[in-house]
C-alpha cells in the first residue's frame, strides 16, 4: 500500500467534485480522475486504478449503483467504493452496499471526516457507523431465502465466530465486541477476518447484510444495548 492514496470522484455536480478535490489534495491525496456519470466512473476506474471511488448515486446515463456493481465485478477488485448521499437512510444506499460498496458518506461531511474516511476505507475497513448499519439494514434488508440456502455453511463457523457475527450484525463496534466477549481487540479482528474468509465476503458490511438476509439475526431483534 505504498505511494499516495489515489481517488476517483464521481458526481454530476461540478461544484461537489471541485470541493472534494480541493479537500483531498490539501491532505496529499491524489485525485486521478473526475466523472460526471456512472459510465465515466467505470471508465475512470479501469484506466487509473484508484484505491477509492467517491460515488454519487443519482447521476445521468448510469447511476452509482450500477457503476458500483460493474466496478466490483471488474478486474480492479482492490478498488473500494464509498457512496455519497444526501440522506442518511436512503434505500439506494442499501442497494449500493449490496452491490459491493464499502460504506457511505453524507455530502455535507466535514473536510476532516472526508479525509479520514477515505484513508480508513483504503485500509480495507468498512465505512459505516455501527448504529447506522443496523438502522439501514433493518429498514431495507429482505429475508432472502436463496442466499439463506447458499449460506447454510454458516456451520463452517466456530461457535465463537458465529457469536461474533451475530453481535457484529446488531451494530457493535470492534471495541464493543471485545468488551462484550472479554477478548482483546486483536482477537476480535482475527475472528472477523476468519468469518469473512470462510464466507467469501469482502468486508463487515457484507457480513452484516448476510446475517440479516440469512435470518441469523432478524430485524427488530436484540439491539447492541440488549
Amino acid at each position: 500500500m505504498s505511494g499516495p492514496l489515489r481517488v476517483v470522484i464521481a458526481d454530476d455536480q461540478t461544484l461537489v467534485r471541485t470541493g472534494f478535490r480541493m479537500i483531498l489534495a490539501a491532505d496529499g491525496i491524489k485525485v486521478t480522475a473526475e466523472a460526471a456519470d456512472g459510465a465515466e466512473a467505470v471508465a475512470a476506474v479501469r484506466s487509473t486504478r484508484p484505491d477509492v471511488v467517491l460515488m454519487d448515486i443519482r447521476m445521468p446515463r448510469m447511476d452509482g449503483i450500477e457503476a458500483t456493481r460493474q466496478i466490483m465485478r471488474g478486474e480492479v477488485n482492490e478498488t473500494r467504493v464509498v457512496i455519497l448521499t444526501t440522506y442518511d437512510l436512503d434505500h439506494y444506499v442499501y442497494a449500493a452496499l449490496t452491490a459491493g460498496a464499502s460504506g457511505f458518506l453524507l455530502k455535507d461531511v466535514s473536510p476532516e471526516h472526508l479525509v479520514a474516511a477515505v484513508r480508513l476505507v483504503r485500509t480495507g475497513d468498512a465505512l459505516l457507523a455501527p448504529t447506522i448499519t443496523r438502522r439501514l439494514i433493518e429498514r431495507f434488508a429482505p429475508r432472502d431465502e436463496v442466499k439463506a440456502d447458499l449460506h447454510r455453511d454458516l456451520s463452517e463457523l466456530t461457535p465463537r465466530e458465529l457469536e461474533v457475527l451475530r453481535l457484529l450484525a446488531t451494530g457493535l463496534s470492534n471495541a464493543e465486541l471485545a468488551d462484550r466477549l472479554t477478548l482483546s481487540a486483536a482477537t476480535v479482528k482475527t475472528h472477523i477476518a476468519r468469518i469473512l474468509s470462510k464466507l467469501g465476503l469482502r468486508d463487515r458490511v457484507q457480513a452484516v447484510v448476510l446475517a440479516y438476509e440469512t435470518g441469523l439475526i432478524s430485524p427488530g431483534g436484540p439491539s447492541a444495548a440488549g
